[in-house]
């Protein structure tokens, strides 16, 4: 399967056995979605467990919140992450507290899943990653996956989860990671190949990360689209790299990477988000208070740059080869 087919696997399966689980949104029905992860669902499902929402994402969310609280699983889909915002609200003051406010009498089993990210030229307003935002809200859990397998095993673990989790999922890989060149736009792009998942349900804890490549050199932490631009760069490069997938944001699997860190002595963060308030910043801070005696030089960032989205510098905005390969030679040099 390819990452839309993992997904689309994944809410079949949890929807054939819990039939409190829900899926909402724009076009999420007849349609399948714009990215078609929810095709075929309504025609199995019926109108009343996969249905289609008003363009409002405060009322796709708000609503989402009231049917958790009554003990339904609902999934809504916000269509691009670039237009959650106007949910936030619903998000952190409403889905994040509901356990807190209410002595754990009621929660918030909600799973809002949003592509994230650019790479299919969809401009300022269908790339952004504004997965950060969310990683500073106590009480909403943040779950990004970088494989079609594990994109499946986390969605239903968060699904089943009974607090609140965003789910991005990283649309330049939902056809398949991309086997070529990461510092331009890729040929054939839903031709690339996918991965093996399974057909029936499995599950992928969430806060455990995944070491993608062991190494003694550096520890490279990314997560989403990162964590194959990494790779590729460190196998060109030859370079005996540490690649950490972190998978899960918040909870966030520390023991992992402190472990890696103390071994390797060096650390580099990657992620395609703007640099300022970028998670980055958070597991530089954690890695610098966890591991600041083995460390032989400061924690690297290669990130996206502090700009609105530019369109038309897309694939220079990215952190691809080049800038990864330059920030690696800098921590070795070190």
């Amino acid at each position: 399967m390819n990452m839309i087919q993992a997904i689309n696997s994944a809410l079949d399966v949890v929807m054939d056995r819990d039939a409190t689980v829900t899926v909402m949104g724009e076009d999420v029905g007849y349609f399948g979605g714009v990215f078609r992860a929810t095709a075929g669902l309504q025609a199995k499902y019926g109108k009343t467990r996969v249905f289609d929402t008003p363009i409002s994402e405060i009322g796709i969310v708000g609503v989402a919140v009231g049917m958790g609280a009554y003990g339904l699983r609902p999934v809504p889909e916000i269509q691009f992450a670039d237009y959650i915002y106007p949910a936030l609200d619903q998000l952190v003051s409403e889905a994040a507290r509901l356990r807190y406010r209410s002595a754990g009498e009621f929660t918030a089993p909600i799973t809002v899943r949003s592509p994230f990210g650019g790479g299919i030229f969809g401009g300022q307003t269908h790339s952004q990653s504004p997965e950060g935002i969310f990683t500073h809200v106590s009480g909403i859990k943040t779950v990004t996956p970088s494989t079609p397998y594990d994109a499946k095993g986390l969605l239903i673990a968060a699904i089943e989860d009974n607090d609140p989790v965003l789910f991005f999922e990283p649309k330049r890989i939902y056809n398949g990671p991309f086997n070529g060149h990461w510092d331009r736009p890729a040929e054939n792009w839903s031709r690339h190949p996918a991965g093996e998942v399974p057909t029936g349900y499995y599950r992928i804890e969430l806060g455990k990360a995944n070491v993608v490549r062991a190494g003694e050199a550096v520890t490279i932490l990314a997560y989403g689209t990162m964590v194959h631009v990494a790779l590729q760069t460190v196998a060109d490069m030859g370079v005996d790299a540490e690649v950490i997938d972190l998978r899960t944001l918040v909870p966030l699997d520390i023991e992992t990477i402190e472990a890696s860190v103390r071994k390797t002595g060096r650390c580099m963060v990657v992620h395609e988000a703007t640099r300022t308030g970028g998670f980055g910043a958070e597991l530089a801070a954690l890695v610098q208070e966890r591991c600041f005696y083995h460390l032989e030089a400061p924690v690297e960032r290669v990130t996206g740059f502090d700009t609105p989205y530019p369109h038309s510098l897309e694939w220079a905005y990215f952190p691809g080869p080049v800038r990864i390969g330059q920030a690696l030679k800098k921590i070795l040099k070190d």
